[in-house]
């Protein structure tokens, strides 16, 4: 794995998040119970009221492929919500969260948005299909060039500790973001023409914003996940990204652990 060659002190920036307690496991834990919550308010939204009319293809066999998904994801949010089994599976809680997390964030709001442009009757079957695949492909390449330039940063050193506030950094991190907002905006883009042409320069503002919202958060949580899998990795990887059983995090320098 490329990875395997990037050393603890190359991560260390990464395990700030721990250091801080926001990521700590008593913090998910709270995270995940109340995603819980919202996942079963955003799935009653965008299923019953973003879907209501809509004459988006197949959207039955979505709502049942995607029910067993949230329903799962639910259910293992309580079960790592639990002291006594998310100290002992750090790993997977940390799973658990960048699983629901996308699943909140970004799938859902993406289908949404699906679903608010399928309620335009004048639109065809093929088109709302082409629009499905071509925002799904910038959303690939949106995630294929974050996850290109994490490596980068991190084969330069930019997350070993005390060089996260160098100005030099800095300013090579605002100028790496150039392609990664420029795929961005094209998707964008593409989705403000189609819907201009589709609607012959006629459409209800409400499905133009939630369109725009939707698939811009989409691409939001393609951009953070090459991070959180980074992080999931050093978690396995590395002790130092763990927490100890009184609740303290590993000291820095300790590689890999056993168990």
């Amino acid at each position: 794995m490329l990875l395997n060659k990037f050393s603890e002190k190359d991560f260390a920036v990464l395990r700030r998040t721990f250091e801080s307690g926001r990521q700590s496991p008593s913090s998910m834990s709270g995270m995940l119970i109340l995603a819980v919550i919202l996942q079963s308010l955003m799935f009653f939204l965008i299923y019953v009221v973003a879907a209501d009319r809509s004459y988006f293809p197949n959207k039955e066999s979505i709502f049942v492929i995607h029910l067993g998904i949230t329903l799962l994801l639910m259910i293992l949010s309580i079960v790592y919500a639990v002291p006594s089994i998310y100290m002992k599976q750090q790993k997977a809680q940390y799973l658990i969260i960048i699983l629901v997390s996308q699943n909140l964030f970004g799938l859902l709001l993406y289908i949404g948005a699906l679903f608010f442009l399928g309620k335009n009757q004048n639109i065809s079957v093929q088109s709302l299909l082409l629009f499905s695949s071509i925002t799904l492909i910038f959303g690939l390449l949106v995630f294929i060039i974050t996850a290109v330039r994490f490596f980068l940063l991190l084969k330069k050193g930019h997350y070993r500790e005390g060089s996260r506030k160098d100005e030099s950094r800095r300013k090579f991190e605002k100028n790496s973001y150039i392609p990664i907002v420029t795929v961005g905006s094209l998707g964008l883009v593409y989705i403000i023409q189609y819907l201009i042409r589709t609607f012959d320069f006629i459409f209800d503002l409400e499905i133009f914003v939630m369109v725009l919202l939707g698939v811009g958060l989409f691409y939001a949580m393609l951009f953070v996940l090459p991070e959180q899998l980074v992080i999931l990795y050093c978690k396995y990887r590395f002790e130092s990204f763990n927490f100890s059983k009184d609740g303290n995090l590993q000291p820095f320098g300790i590689d890999r652990k056993d168990a």
